[in-house]
């Protein structure tokens, strides 16, 4: 049967319910940061919640909306502003997303006149902080041991067993970052697809490939798990700052090109902050029609 929006939320509802009761439309916005983009619900105050059929269909480009990520806004609760719950393309969740809570701060923020938010993510709870006209999020400490990232057995995080020599950092998401002398050269396409699903990774993983331009300036270009090729990746921008100060080709604080912008982080201790643009693009309504043909 399929799912409705129907009374606040979204259930199974029979067809006689169906003809019986109007359908609401489900209000979104479309913003993105740097490129990567994001279809934003708010559920707070009600009891909706995504599913994977809804994710799915919302995030064609040629049926639906088109996303790299949706995030549902939640109530937070348990000392948090907010909640956030991530998920991509192909209906799977997603940890974490650098871009999209920085997006989902300044929409809150603008909202309501605040400079500093708190949102909880599978992550745990983030920090975002309004400073010289920029949202920055703090993504929380790097996850560098090979049981955290996760991977399947016991390596070295900094030199994986894999051609290349990749990097592992866990922000939330894992991610296997190649450092090579040209990133604008690697077919990231073919790639990224393989890496993505490599044995070392259980949970799969993206995949960022990094070129040095200069002192604290990186190239990045990004495969994220469950989407594909993206502009710019937040997780992924904070673990190629971490790859590339562990082995000493950078320092804490570096800017990451990405395909759709330029990312700024700053590896601190009390986490890695992100920082970079971010657009409101519009506000739209899913109609009833698209809403009653998921399944």
């Amino acid at each position: 049967m399929p799912w409705h929006w129907y009374g606040g939320c979204f259930r199974f509802i029979s067809p006689r319910m169906s003809d019986a009761a109007p359908l609401d439309g489900l209000p979104f916005r479309k913003m993105h940061g740097a490129g990567n983009d994001f279809v934003i619900i708010d559920s707070r105050g009600r009891a909706a919640r995504m599913v994977a059929e809804l994710a799915r269909a919302i995030g064609d480009r040629h049926r639906g909306v088109g996303f790299d990520q949706l995030a549902e806004i939640r109530d937070g609760g348990d000392g948090a502003d907010l909640a956030l719950d991530f998920w991509n393309v192909d209906g799977s969740r997603a940890g974490a997303c650098g871009n999209a809570t920085r997006c989902v701060a300044d929409l809150v923020m603008r909202e309501t006149g605040r400079e500093r938010l708190s949102l909880r993510t599978i992550r745990g709870v983030l920090r975002a902080e309004r400073r010289d006209g920029q949202i920055w999020v703090n993504m929380g400490a790097p996850l560098l041991d090979w049981a955290d990232v996760p991977l399947a057995g016991p390596v070295d995080t900094l030199s994986l067993p894999i051609s290349g020599s990749p990097a592992a950092v866990g922000m939330g998401n894992p991610h296997c970052v190649f450092f090579v002398d040209d990133a604008e050269a690697v077919p990231l396409e073919s790639r990224g697809a393989v890496m993505e699903h490599h044995r070392l990774f259980p949970e799969a993983t993206n995949v960022e490939y990094v070129s040095l331009l200069g002192p604290d300036r990186l190239r990045m270009r990004v495969w994220e798990r469950g989407t594909g090729i993206t502009l710019a990746c937040g997780s992924g921008a904070c673990a190629v700052a971490v790859a590339a100060s562990r082995r000493l080709m950078a320092g804490r604080r570096v800017e990451i090109v990405a395909d759709g912008g330029v990312l700024r982080v700053d590896w601190q201790d009390d986490g890695v902050w992100l920082a970079g643009p971010v657009a409101d693009v519009f506000a739209a309504e899913l109609t009833p029609g698209f809403l009653s043909a998921v399944s």
